[in-house]
């Protein structure tokens, strides 16, 4: 087992169908392998913080304009806020991709800095840029907003759109950020050799529904 990697996974469910036995099993897993975080949708923050109460180092994260950021910052920051109530302390972001597009900068740095200013002091910040769908351009763009609006982390995915994280993107990611924020390669890493190739672009996070997989050296099918 990489013990090493397992404390930079994102442990993640976040399929709709995912199951309440599903979130219990993830936050059984995240205690016993150690992983940075589970990763769950806001319907299960309360449960999965409940489990992990006595679990140190494990963090509860969730997921905020999930998945297509179409949402308004206010309702981003309500999200957030009440996201934050019920135990998170981590809370991933999905920017407002049309916005980027029509390169309404003022729009994608108000939306981001929403959820910052909502998780100050209490939560991570992480913004997921949707990389598989921006130019190089746009990727660079989000990023360089990501850090003026004062995020922890960018990500590169969601996990359901069409595309996730490749090296090519960590790695400019990273160059942009530089080496103070985070940066979080999610959606298709399914085994230990592709983690640790993110890593060495650059990743500080790994989000993935594979951990367990990873961890132990295996390869999984799943999509995320």
């Amino acid at each position: 087992m990489s013990q090493s990697i397992a404390n930079l996974i994102d442990h993640t469910a976040l399929k709709a169908d995912t199951t309440k036995e599903q979130i219990l099993t993830l936050c059984a897993e995240a205690k016993e392998y150690k992983f940075a975080s589970v990763c769950v949708n806001p319907t299960w923050v309360a449960l999965a913080a409940e489990q992990l109460k006595d679990a140190e180092g494990v963090e509860v994260c969730t997921v905020i304009g999930f998945p297509l950021g179409a949402s308004t910052p206010e309702v981003k920051a309500f999200e957030t806020k009440n996201a934050i109530e019920n135990g998170a302390t981590e809370v991933d972001m999905v920017i407002n991709i049309a916005a980027l597009k029509d390169k309404d900068n003022e729009l994608v740095e108000r939306d981001i800095r929403a959820v910052v200013e909502a998780a100050k002091g209490k939560a991570l910040t992480k913004v997921i840029i949707e990389s598989c769908l921006l130019t190089e351009e746009e990727k660079i763009r989000a990023c360089e907003l990501s850090v003026k609006a004062g995020a922890d982390f960018v990500k590169t995915s969601t996990g359901f759109s069409t595309g996730g994280a490749t090296v090519e993107d960590i790695a400019l990611m990273r160059k942009v950020v530089g080496p103070e924020l985070g940066v979080k390669a999610s959606g298709g890493v399914r085994d230990l050799e592709g983690a640790r190739a993110m890593v060495d672009a650059g990743a500080t996070r790994i989000g993935a529904s594979a951990g367990v997989s990873i961890v132990n050296g295996e390869k999984s099918n799943s999509d995320y």
